[in-house]
Protein backbone atom coordinates (compact mmCIF):
# COMPACT_ATOMS: atom_id res chain seq x y z
CA UNK A 1 0.00 0.00 0.00
CA UNK A 2 1.38 3.47 -0.74
CA UNK A 3 2.84 5.46 2.10
CA UNK A 4 0.91 8.39 3.48
CA UNK A 5 1.78 10.50 6.49
CA UNK A 6 4.43 8.16 7.99
CA UNK A 7 5.17 8.65 11.72
CA UNK A 8 8.49 10.30 11.07
CA UNK A 9 7.13 12.97 8.78
CA UNK A 10 3.63 13.61 10.02
CA UNK A 11 2.35 15.97 12.62
CA UNK A 12 -1.45 15.71 12.99
CA UNK A 13 -2.97 19.07 12.32
CA UNK A 14 0.07 20.42 10.45
CA UNK A 15 1.46 18.51 7.43
CA UNK A 16 0.47 15.28 5.69
CA UNK A 17 3.21 13.91 3.44
CA UNK A 18 2.40 11.47 0.60
CA UNK A 19 5.23 9.30 -0.75
CA UNK A 20 5.70 6.73 -3.50
CA UNK A 21 3.23 5.72 -6.17
CA UNK A 22 -0.44 6.65 -5.84
CA UNK A 23 -2.16 5.02 -8.82
CA UNK A 24 -5.27 2.93 -9.23
CA UNK A 25 -3.38 -0.37 -9.31
CA UNK A 26 -1.66 0.44 -5.97
CA UNK A 27 -4.78 -0.40 -3.92
CA UNK A 28 -5.19 3.06 -2.44
CA UNK A 29 -6.64 3.43 1.04
CA UNK A 30 -9.88 5.27 1.67
CA UNK A 31 -10.15 8.80 3.01
CA UNK A 32 -11.41 7.49 6.34
CA UNK A 33 -8.37 5.18 6.66
CA UNK A 34 -5.99 8.10 6.07
CA UNK A 35 -7.75 10.19 8.70
CA UNK A 36 -7.59 7.32 11.20
CA UNK A 37 -3.89 6.70 10.39
CA UNK A 38 -3.12 10.35 11.12
CA UNK A 39 -4.78 10.10 14.52
CA UNK A 40 -8.05 11.89 13.68
CA UNK A 41 -11.59 10.56 14.00
CA UNK A 42 -14.51 11.64 11.86
CA UNK A 43 -17.21 13.12 13.98
CA UNK A 44 -14.86 13.88 16.88
CA UNK A 45 -15.40 16.74 19.27
CA UNK A 46 -14.88 20.26 18.07
CA UNK A 47 -11.84 20.73 20.29
CA UNK A 48 -9.88 17.95 18.55
CA UNK A 49 -10.35 19.24 15.02
CA UNK A 50 -7.10 20.52 13.50
CA UNK A 51 -7.13 24.19 12.54
CA UNK A 52 -4.87 23.72 9.49
CA UNK A 53 -3.69 20.70 7.49
CA UNK A 54 -1.16 20.97 4.69
CA UNK A 55 -1.20 18.26 2.02
CA UNK A 56 2.29 17.61 0.60
CA UNK A 57 2.67 15.42 -2.49
CA UNK A 58 6.22 16.48 -3.36
CA UNK A 59 7.58 13.00 -2.68
CA UNK A 60 4.98 11.24 -4.86
CA UNK A 61 6.65 9.43 -7.74
CA UNK A 62 3.50 8.64 -9.76
CA UNK A 63 -0.19 9.45 -9.48
CA UNK A 64 -3.34 9.30 -11.60
CA UNK A 65 -7.00 10.28 -11.35
CA UNK A 66 -7.56 7.80 -8.51
CA UNK A 67 -5.22 9.86 -6.33
CA UNK A 68 -7.06 13.05 -7.28
CA UNK A 69 -10.38 11.44 -6.39
CA UNK A 70 -8.97 10.29 -3.05
CA UNK A 71 -7.69 13.79 -2.21
CA UNK A 72 -11.05 15.28 -3.16
CA UNK A 73 -12.89 12.94 -0.80
CA UNK A 74 -10.29 13.56 1.89
CA UNK A 75 -10.62 17.32 1.62
CA UNK A 76 -14.42 17.11 1.77
CA UNK A 77 -14.33 15.02 4.95
CA UNK A 78 -11.73 17.24 6.61
CA UNK A 79 -13.61 20.40 5.70
CA UNK A 80 -16.78 18.86 7.09
CA UNK A 81 -14.94 18.64 10.45
CA UNK A 82 -14.00 22.31 10.24
CA UNK A 83 -10.35 21.89 9.23
CA UNK A 84 -8.63 24.34 6.90
CA UNK A 85 -6.56 22.85 4.08
CA UNK A 86 -3.36 24.11 2.51
CA UNK A 87 -2.93 22.73 -1.03
CA UNK A 88 0.10 24.80 -2.00
CA UNK A 89 2.48 21.82 -1.71
CA UNK A 90 0.52 19.80 -4.28
CA UNK A 91 1.49 19.73 -7.98
CA UNK A 92 -0.18 22.42 -10.05
CA UNK A 93 -2.15 19.95 -12.17
CA UNK A 94 -3.45 18.20 -9.08
CA UNK A 95 -4.50 21.47 -7.48
CA UNK A 96 -6.35 22.38 -10.65
CA UNK A 97 -8.25 19.08 -10.63
CA UNK A 98 -9.27 19.57 -7.01
CA UNK A 99 -10.47 23.09 -7.70
CA UNK A 100 -12.57 21.91 -10.63
CA UNK A 101 -14.01 19.10 -8.52
CA UNK A 102 -15.01 21.54 -5.79
CA UNK A 103 -16.64 23.84 -8.33
CA UNK A 104 -18.67 20.90 -9.59
CA UNK A 105 -20.20 20.16 -6.21
CA UNK A 106 -24.02 20.53 -6.36
CA UNK A 107 -25.31 23.62 -4.56
CA UNK A 108 -27.55 23.40 -1.57
CA UNK A 109 -31.11 23.04 -2.82
CA UNK A 110 -33.64 25.08 -0.93
CA UNK A 111 -36.43 22.96 0.43
CA UNK A 112 -39.77 23.56 -1.23
CA UNK A 113 -41.66 22.35 1.80
CA UNK A 114 -41.57 25.84 3.31
CA UNK A 115 -43.60 27.29 0.44
CA UNK A 116 -47.35 27.27 0.89
CA UNK A 117 -50.08 26.50 -1.59
CA UNK A 118 -50.45 30.16 -2.51
CA UNK A 119 -46.85 30.26 -3.76
CA UNK A 120 -47.30 27.02 -5.71
CA UNK A 121 -50.53 28.31 -7.24
CA UNK A 122 -48.80 31.52 -8.27
CA UNK A 123 -45.91 29.62 -9.85
CA UNK A 124 -48.33 27.39 -11.76
CA UNK A 125 -50.28 30.43 -12.97
CA UNK A 126 -47.14 32.18 -14.19
CA UNK A 127 -46.02 29.02 -15.98
CA UNK A 128 -49.41 28.62 -17.66
CA UNK A 129 -49.46 32.27 -18.71
CA UNK A 130 -45.97 31.97 -20.15
CA UNK A 131 -47.00 28.88 -22.13
CA UNK A 132 -50.04 30.69 -23.52
CA UNK A 133 -47.93 33.64 -24.62
CA UNK A 134 -45.38 31.32 -26.23
CA UNK A 135 -48.17 29.44 -28.03
CA UNK A 136 -49.69 32.70 -29.32
CA UNK A 137 -46.29 33.90 -30.53
CA UNK A 138 -45.69 30.58 -32.28
CA UNK A 139 -49.06 30.72 -34.04
CA UNK A 140 -48.36 34.28 -35.16
CA UNK A 141 -44.98 33.35 -36.60
CA UNK A 142 -46.55 30.39 -38.39
CA UNK A 143 -49.22 32.60 -39.95
CA UNK A 144 -46.56 35.05 -41.13
CA UNK A 145 -44.57 32.17 -42.62
CA UNK A 146 -47.68 30.98 -44.43
CA UNK A 147 -48.35 34.44 -45.86
CA UNK A 148 -44.74 34.75 -47.01
CA UNK A 149 -44.95 31.37 -48.71
CA UNK A 150 -48.17 32.35 -50.49
CA UNK A 151 -46.49 35.57 -51.57
CA UNK A 152 -43.69 33.63 -53.21
CA UNK A 153 -40.98 34.67 -50.75
CA UNK A 154 -39.43 31.32 -50.04
CA UNK A 155 -41.12 28.04 -49.28
CA UNK A 156 -40.65 24.36 -48.63
CA UNK A 157 -40.03 21.76 -51.30
CA UNK A 158 -43.02 19.87 -52.64
CA UNK A 159 -41.39 16.46 -52.20
CA UNK A 160 -40.73 17.21 -48.51
CA UNK A 161 -44.40 18.10 -48.06
CA UNK A 162 -45.66 14.94 -49.75
CA UNK A 163 -43.28 12.81 -47.69
CA UNK A 164 -44.83 14.26 -44.52
CA UNK A 165 -48.33 13.76 -45.96
CA UNK A 166 -47.55 10.07 -46.50
CA UNK A 167 -46.22 9.80 -42.97
CA UNK A 168 -49.26 11.33 -41.27
CA UNK A 169 -51.88 9.98 -43.68
CA UNK A 170 -51.58 6.62 -45.45
CA UNK A 171 -49.17 5.22 -42.90
CA UNK A 172 -51.70 5.94 -40.13
CA UNK A 173 -54.57 4.04 -41.75
CA UNK A 174 -53.82 0.82 -39.88
CA UNK A 175 -54.00 2.18 -36.35
CA UNK A 176 -56.93 4.48 -37.22
CA UNK A 177 -58.83 1.50 -38.66
CA UNK A 178 -58.30 -0.61 -35.56
CA UNK A 179 -59.17 2.10 -33.05
CA UNK A 180 -62.22 3.34 -34.96
CA UNK A 181 -63.60 -0.17 -35.53
CA UNK A 182 -63.27 -1.08 -31.86
CA UNK A 183 -64.80 2.21 -30.70
CA UNK A 184 -67.73 1.72 -33.07
CA UNK A 185 -68.13 -1.81 -31.74
CA UNK A 186 -68.21 -0.57 -28.14
CA UNK A 187 -70.62 2.25 -28.99
CA UNK A 188 -73.00 -0.16 -30.73
CA UNK A 189 -72.99 -2.62 -27.83
CA UNK A 190 -73.57 0.12 -25.24
CA UNK A 191 -76.43 1.65 -27.19
CA UNK A 192 -78.03 -1.66 -28.07
CA UNK A 193 -78.10 -2.74 -24.44
CA UNK A 194 -80.40 0.19 -23.67
CA UNK A 195 -82.41 0.25 -26.91
CA UNK A 196 -83.17 -3.48 -26.70
CA UNK A 197 -85.33 -2.84 -23.62
CA UNK A 198 -87.74 -0.87 -25.84
CA UNK A 199 -87.41 -3.05 -28.93
CA UNK A 200 -85.74 -0.19 -30.80
CA UNK A 201 -82.60 -1.92 -32.00
CA UNK A 202 -82.93 -0.22 -35.38
CA UNK A 203 -81.87 3.02 -33.74
CA UNK A 204 -78.39 1.59 -33.23
CA UNK A 205 -77.78 3.02 -36.69
CA UNK A 206 -78.74 6.50 -35.47
CA UNK A 207 -76.54 6.28 -32.38
CA UNK A 208 -73.46 4.94 -34.12
CA UNK A 209 -73.84 7.04 -37.26
CA UNK A 210 -74.33 10.43 -35.60
CA UNK A 211 -71.85 9.69 -32.82
CA UNK A 212 -69.05 8.62 -35.15
CA UNK A 213 -69.60 11.26 -37.84
CA UNK A 214 -70.10 14.30 -35.60
CA UNK A 215 -67.78 13.62 -32.67
CA UNK A 216 -66.12 10.29 -31.99
CA UNK A 217 -64.52 9.79 -35.40
CA UNK A 218 -62.73 13.14 -35.27
CA UNK A 219 -61.87 12.72 -31.58
CA UNK A 220 -60.36 9.27 -31.98
CA UNK A 221 -58.45 10.38 -35.06
CA UNK A 222 -57.06 13.40 -33.22
CA UNK A 223 -55.90 11.32 -30.26
CA UNK A 224 -54.28 8.70 -32.49
CA UNK A 225 -52.53 11.40 -34.53
CA UNK A 226 -51.40 13.10 -31.31
CA UNK A 227 -49.69 9.95 -30.07
CA UNK A 228 -48.28 9.09 -33.48
CA UNK A 229 -47.50 12.22 -35.50
CA UNK A 230 -47.35 14.79 -32.70
CA UNK A 231 -44.69 12.87 -30.82
CA UNK A 232 -42.83 12.19 -34.08
CA UNK A 233 -42.76 15.89 -34.98
CA UNK A 234 -41.46 16.83 -31.53
CA UNK A 235 -38.77 14.15 -31.66
CA UNK A 236 -37.68 15.10 -35.17
CA UNK A 237 -37.40 18.82 -34.47
CA UNK A 238 -35.90 18.15 -31.03
CA UNK A 239 -33.18 15.99 -32.53
CA UNK A 240 -32.47 18.73 -35.04
CA UNK A 241 -32.10 21.14 -32.13
CA UNK A 242 -29.63 18.81 -30.43
CA UNK A 243 -27.62 18.42 -33.65
CA UNK A 244 -27.74 22.20 -34.22
CA UNK A 245 -29.40 21.70 -37.60
CA UNK A 246 -32.00 24.37 -36.87
CA UNK A 247 -29.19 26.81 -36.07
CA UNK A 248 -27.68 25.90 -39.43
CA UNK A 249 -30.99 26.76 -41.12
CA UNK A 250 -30.94 30.21 -39.55
CA UNK A 251 -27.27 30.73 -40.38
CA UNK A 252 -27.86 30.02 -44.07
CA UNK A 253 -30.85 32.37 -44.17
CA UNK A 254 -33.57 29.67 -44.23
CA UNK A 255 -36.49 30.22 -41.86
CA UNK A 256 -37.18 27.05 -39.80
CA UNK A 257 -40.80 28.10 -39.49
CA UNK A 258 -41.24 28.00 -43.28
CA UNK A 259 -39.21 24.90 -44.08
CA UNK A 260 -39.81 22.73 -41.00
CA UNK A 261 -42.99 23.75 -39.17
CA UNK A 262 -45.32 24.95 -41.93
CA UNK A 263 -45.25 21.75 -44.08
CA UNK A 264 -45.96 19.60 -41.03
CA UNK A 265 -48.94 21.65 -39.90
CA UNK A 266 -50.32 21.84 -43.45
CA UNK A 267 -49.93 18.08 -43.88
CA UNK A 268 -52.03 17.45 -40.77
CA UNK A 269 -54.61 20.03 -41.87
CA UNK A 270 -54.99 18.18 -45.17
CA UNK A 271 -54.96 14.60 -43.93
CA UNK A 272 -56.82 14.73 -40.60
CA UNK A 273 -60.26 15.49 -42.16
CA UNK A 274 -59.78 12.59 -44.59
CA UNK A 275 -58.78 10.30 -41.75
CA UNK A 276 -61.86 11.50 -39.86
CA UNK A 277 -64.14 10.42 -42.70
CA UNK A 278 -62.36 7.07 -42.85
CA UNK A 279 -62.65 6.66 -39.09
CA UNK A 280 -66.40 7.39 -39.22
CA UNK A 281 -66.93 4.81 -41.96
CA UNK A 282 -65.05 2.16 -39.98
CA UNK A 283 -67.14 2.90 -36.89
CA UNK A 284 -70.38 2.65 -38.87
CA UNK A 285 -69.27 -0.69 -40.32
CA UNK A 286 -68.51 -1.96 -36.83
CA UNK A 287 -71.96 -0.88 -35.67
CA UNK A 288 -73.54 -2.67 -38.64
CA UNK A 289 -71.64 -5.83 -37.77
CA UNK A 290 -72.96 -5.79 -34.21
CA UNK A 291 -76.51 -5.01 -35.35
CA UNK A 292 -76.55 -7.87 -37.88
CA UNK A 293 -74.68 -10.60 -36.01
CA UNK A 294 -75.85 -9.95 -32.45
CA UNK A 295 -79.29 -8.37 -32.75
CA UNK A 296 -80.39 -9.87 -36.08
CA UNK A 297 -81.02 -6.63 -37.94
CA UNK A 298 -81.10 -6.58 -41.73
CA UNK A 299 -78.09 -4.89 -43.36
CA UNK A 300 -80.29 -3.01 -45.83
CA UNK A 301 -82.46 -1.61 -43.05
CA UNK A 302 -79.42 -0.60 -41.00
CA UNK A 303 -77.73 1.35 -43.80
CA UNK A 304 -81.04 2.90 -44.93
CA UNK A 305 -81.62 4.16 -41.40
CA UNK A 306 -78.05 5.51 -41.28
CA UNK A 307 -78.53 7.45 -44.53
CA UNK A 308 -81.85 8.85 -43.34
CA UNK A 309 -80.51 10.18 -40.05
CA UNK A 310 -77.24 11.63 -41.32
CA UNK A 311 -77.09 14.97 -43.10
CA UNK A 312 -74.37 16.91 -44.87
CA UNK A 313 -74.22 19.21 -41.86
CA UNK A 314 -73.11 16.28 -39.71
CA UNK A 315 -70.30 15.51 -42.15
CA UNK A 316 -69.18 19.15 -42.31
CA UNK A 317 -69.14 19.35 -38.52
CA UNK A 318 -66.98 16.23 -38.33
CA UNK A 319 -64.62 17.51 -41.02
CA UNK A 320 -64.25 20.87 -39.26
CA UNK A 321 -63.50 19.21 -35.94
CA UNK A 322 -60.97 16.91 -37.59
CA UNK A 323 -59.17 19.85 -39.18
CA UNK A 324 -59.08 21.76 -35.88
CA UNK A 325 -57.75 18.72 -34.00
CA UNK A 326 -55.10 18.20 -36.67
CA UNK A 327 -54.01 21.83 -36.35
CA UNK A 328 -53.77 21.48 -32.55
CA UNK A 329 -51.61 18.37 -32.90
CA UNK A 330 -49.34 19.98 -35.49
CA UNK A 331 -48.89 23.16 -33.46
CA UNK A 332 -48.22 21.27 -30.22
CA UNK A 333 -45.74 18.83 -31.74
CA UNK A 334 -43.78 21.49 -33.60
CA UNK A 335 -43.84 23.93 -30.68
CA UNK A 336 -42.44 21.39 -28.22
CA UNK A 337 -39.85 20.31 -30.76
CA UNK A 338 -38.66 23.87 -31.31
CA UNK A 339 -38.54 24.40 -27.52
CA UNK A 340 -36.43 21.27 -27.01
CA UNK A 341 -33.15 21.54 -25.13
CA UNK A 342 -29.73 20.34 -26.22
CA UNK A 343 -29.67 16.83 -24.73
CA UNK A 344 -31.08 13.39 -25.45
CA UNK A 345 -33.24 13.60 -22.33
CA UNK A 346 -34.75 16.84 -23.60
CA UNK A 347 -35.85 15.10 -26.81
CA UNK A 348 -37.81 12.51 -24.83
CA UNK A 349 -39.34 15.20 -22.65
CA UNK A 350 -40.34 17.18 -25.73
CA UNK A 351 -42.09 14.17 -27.27
CA UNK A 352 -43.96 13.45 -24.03
CA UNK A 353 -44.94 17.08 -23.62
CA UNK A 354 -46.16 17.21 -27.22
CA UNK A 355 -48.56 14.30 -26.68
CA UNK A 356 -49.90 15.72 -23.41
CA UNK A 357 -50.33 19.20 -24.86
CA UNK A 358 -52.03 17.85 -27.99
CA UNK A 359 -54.56 15.78 -26.07
CA UNK A 360 -55.26 18.67 -23.70
CA UNK A 361 -55.90 21.07 -26.59
CA UNK A 362 -58.07 18.48 -28.37
CA UNK A 363 -60.28 18.04 -25.32
CA UNK A 364 -60.56 21.80 -24.76
CA UNK A 365 -61.38 22.58 -28.39
CA UNK A 366 -63.82 19.65 -28.58
CA UNK A 367 -65.74 21.06 -25.63
CA UNK A 368 -65.75 24.56 -27.10
CA UNK A 369 -66.88 23.40 -30.55
CA UNK A 370 -69.64 21.19 -29.12
CA UNK A 371 -71.02 24.08 -27.07
CA UNK A 372 -70.74 26.46 -30.01
CA UNK A 373 -72.57 24.13 -32.41
CA UNK A 374 -75.29 23.56 -29.80
CA UNK A 375 -75.79 27.29 -29.34
CA UNK A 376 -75.92 27.79 -33.11
CA UNK A 377 -78.37 24.93 -33.53
CA UNK A 378 -76.07 23.01 -35.86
Amino acid sequence: MPAAAPPGSTEPGQRWVFQGSWCLQDRLPSAAELIARAGLEIGSAAGTKPPLISLDAGAVSAWDSAFALLLNRLSLQLQAQGAQLDLSALPQGLRRLLQLAQLGQPPEVQSQASFGWVHKLGQATLTLWGDLLEFARFVGELLLAGLQTLGGRGGFRARDFWAIVEQVGPQALGIVSLISFLVGLILAYMGAAQLAMFGAQIYIADLVGIGMVREIGALMTGIVIAGRSGAAFAAQLGTMQVNEEIDAYRTTGLAPMQFLVLPRVLALLCMTPLLTVYSSVMGILAGALVAMLVFGLDATAYFRQTLEVLTLTDFWVGLLKGAVYGAMVGLSGCLRGMQCGRSAQAVGEAATSAVVTSILLIVVTASMLTIMFYKLGI
